[in-house]
């Protein structure tokens, strides 16, 4: 029996923990009720809470402990070759499996179309490496989780995808003693005020004893080159309030993004923000400026970031799969434990 299995417990105790102990994505049946498509999204969502949703316990991770972040995959029939490449998908799902991290964070835009479930099926289909290596498999909500569909449809179709998430929009996750990995909604306001950022708030005042990092995963990139159309005022109100958390958060602070189909990093007011869209989406060109840290002149960059926690540093090295389909390291950074 693997020892990934029985490791993971909810803070809210469901049937759906095993499925994310063991990477399983199937689901009981007549386990949702049925939801109007054309239901305010807010009324679908559990209540939040201070604490972590869901916990790994250290026992059940192997050292050191590793994992890996990517987005942009927008799985889908694999006869569409141009909004998304589907053997560069394959290929990441493949390494990825191999590598065996302890988790596994997605940023968005798993499906291409979220309102077909056939895209979730395709997702489904594809990733049966991680499942056969009982992965652990956490994704954050993008924009394409939201095409073809009302919010509501959306959501139906992204729980019943992923039903250990069901109810739930945004997430943290306790992994072993000292990493904390949060995900993020950025179709959902991130503004003051806004009950999402509130449970952030409420999350990083009540962080564990021990932690030290802290992971926000989403999709929407807070901090970007300027010819990508981001920021929005929604990411922008998000690096606002984490310039002034990062003063007090006994934690070092890593935020993971995509949207963008290429990888970018910044480091600004005691939070590193990496963008990490490549995992198989239409490459886009960037304009690279002076405050991207990557200054990697190759294209495309369909990538995965890989992270280690030895001792009190996280290490992490973005791998880039080359036009030989070989996957090379191309950016290193470290963040130390405050």
């Amino acid at each position: 029996m693997p020892i990934r299995k029985g490791i993971i417990s909810a803070v809210v105790v469901s049937l759906a923990c095993a499925a994310i102990a063991t990477g399983r994505t199937n689901h009981p049946k007549q386990t949702r009720p049925a939801v109007s498509r054309t239901a305010n999204p807010d009324s679908l969502l559990l209540p939040d809470s201070s604490k972590p949703t869901f916990r790994i316990a250290e026992a059940g991770l192997r050292k050191p402990v590793t994992l890996v972040a990517y987005g942009d995959m927008r799985f889908t029939n694999p006869k569409e070759t141009r909004a998304t490449n589907p053997k560069v998908r394959v290929e990441l799902v493949r390494k990825i499996a191999k590598l065996d991290p302890g988790v596994l964070l997605l940023t968005g835009d798993v499906p291409w179309h979220g309102g077909d479930f056939s895209d979730y099926s395709v997702y489904k289909q594809e990733t049966l490496p991680w499942r056969r290596e009982h992965l652990r498999v956490f994704p954050a909500l993008g924009n394409h989780e939201f095409e073809n569909c009302s919010p509501a449809h959306c959501l139906e179709n992204w729980w019943r995808a992923f039903p250990q998430f069901n109810r739930r929009r945004w997430y943290s996750v306790e992994v072993g003693t000292r990493i904390y990995a949060i995900a993020l909604d950025s179709d959902d306001s991130l503004k003051p005020g806004s009950r999402q950022i509130e449970w952030l708030k409420s999350q990083l005042d009540s962080l564990p004893r021990g932690i030290q990092f802290v992971l926000i995963t989403m999709h929407h990139p807070p901090v970007a080159d300027p010819d990508s159309g981001v920021p929005r005022p929604n990411e922008i109100a998000l690096r606002n309030y984490l310039r002034v958390a990062a003063k007090t958060v006994n934690a070092g602070i890593l935020v993971i993004a995509a949207h963008i189909h290429n990888y970018e990093r910044f480091y600004e007011n005691g939070v590193m923000y990496v963008v990490s869209g490549g995992g198989g989406a239409e490459p886009d060109h960037v304009t690279r400026t002076p405050n991207d840290l990557y200054k990697g002149p190759t294209f495309p960059n369909y990538n995965y970031l890989k992270l280690v926690l030895r001792g009190a540093t996280l290490h992490a090295t973005m791998y880039r799969l080359s036009a030989m389909g070989k996957f090379q390291p191309k950016d290193f950074f470290e963040l130390q434990y405050k």
